[in-house]
């Protein structure tokens, strides 16, 4: 049987994942076979890539989410996504494709990336079997085939039948807005039956077990707005996927719980992410947060400014949004858009958590001197700004009535 991650923490064997990730992170031996065997830390693998750690004391990371749908089938553009991705910094991507060769297009997304790839099996299972047609049998064989053909992680929505009774007294103005949530329940209500993850659980975690694939409970009941205010039904899911992530923990297989996310009003989010916290040690991955509804069009900036205030907060993986959220599949360029505003957010997320850069200091050191190519070496996104910045001397914004030449002359002497 192949040891995990896990198991190898708690013979305390370092692998070479690990090895790379303490470089990486700057994180000590001990404490990180620690975090590794509780389940606090999660090294996402993929054969022939970089590990990625996710969690308590590594960096905050960011996913692009990409891939078809029914009304919407590009593959190159889903392939010039997922090179995108890769060129802008993304931490993981997931594969959402629901329209389409739905294998042919995973296979080109992990062909065209050396970063770890998530999908959602129950997508896949819903399209090509029929949404009130699929059987457990489908489900289970779908999951085995996304991580024999080399998947990082699959994310399992585990509402269970009680909290799906919970929601309907709720009086929420959005209802449910998972996605891959709604296919699950509608399953348990066709079959009048319990959750299809929850019921063969045993046997997922074996399929995972196997090639060390992570687990990532999905969160079903978020919030669609920011007036559907966190309820039972949030509360209950939280404590279901806390108690299976520590089940396959057990198991050696490691865990991600989508703990918070959807839209939350701004007040509310460091409230949320210490809720989450006080519950469980699993790293927290969160879509958006989105603290505002009225960014119609600009969903990536006003989701960056929730995402850098649950990041600050202690979540530990962000699901980034693009300026077509709510409204279309997202070009590249809006890809490209939305991640760059989440890993601004990360950054700022980490800068409270860990303190401040070094790199913010090194890049005011450099538009101290007018070093606009240093500058552009440690932006974030160095092509954009590129198109804006002069060769030498100041921007064109102050000209010579520049502040920082005019003190800077004056306090050197040479005026």
């Amino acid at each position: 049987m192949r040891h995990t991650q896990i198991d190898y923490a708690r013979s305390r064997r370092l692998t070479p994942e690990m090895k790379q990730i303490i470089e990486i992170e700057n994180i000590d031996e001990d404490i990180l076979l620690s975090r590794v065997a509780e389940g606090s830390l999660v090294i996402m693998t993929r054969k022939g890539c970089p590990p990625v750690a996710i969690g308590k004391g590594a960096s905050t990371k960011v996913n692009v989410n990409l891939g078809t749908s029914t009304a919407k089938i590009n593959v190159d553009a889903e392939i010039e996504k997922v090179k995108i991705a890769d060129k802008y910094g993304a931490d993981t991507i997931t594969d959402l494709s629901m329209g389409g060769d739905i294998r042919t297009i995973r296979e080109r997304v992990l062909e065209n990336s050396k970063l770890p790839i998530t999908t959602v099996p129950i997508y896949q299972t819903t399209m090509e079997c029929g949404m009130k047609e699929v059987t457990a049998d489908d489900i289970l064989s779908y999951i085995k085939a996304h991580v024999d053909e080399g998947v990082s992680s699959v994310v399992l929505h585990c509402v269970d039948k009680e909290t799906l009774k919970k929601l309907k007294g709720m009086g929420r103005v959005m209802g449910m807005v998972s996605k891959g949530g709604s296919l699950t329940s509608v399953y348990m209500l066709t079959n009048g039956c319990e959750n299809p993850f929850i019921e063969y659980f045993d046997e997922i975690v074996d399929i995972l077990r196997k090639k060390d694939v992570v687990l990532s409970l999905g969160n079903t009941m978020r919030s669609g707005c920011i007036h559907d205010l966190r309820d039972g039904a949030q509360m209950m899911e939280v404590d279901t996927n806390v108690k299976l992530a520590n089940k396959a923990n057990e198991e050696g297989v490691q865990v991600i719980i989508e703990g918070m996310g959807g839209h939350i009003q701004a007040a509310d989010i460091p409230a949320h992410v210490k809720l989450y916290k006080s519950k469980s040690n699993f790293p927290l991955f969160v879509a958006g947060p989105l603290p505002t509804d009225i960014a119609v069009g600009y969903d990536h900036i006003a989701g960056a400014v929730g995402a850098s205030m649950a990041s600050g907060a202690g979540a530990d993986y962000l699901c980034y949004i693009t300026p077509a959220e709510h409204l279309s599949l997202p070009s590249p360029e809006q890809v490209r858009e939305g991640l760059v505003a989440f890993k601004i957010a990360a950054h700022i997320g980490d800068s409270i958590k860990y303190g401040m850069s070094n790199k913010d200091l090194l890049l005011a050191q450099k538009r101290a001197r007018f070093d606009w190519e240093g500058q552009m070496e440690l932006a974030l996104d160095s092509d954009r700004p590129k198109d804006m910045c002069p060769r030498t001397g100041p921007c064109s914004m102050c000209g010579e009535y520049c502040a920082i030449k005019i003190m800077r002359d004056y306090l050197e002497g040479n005026e």
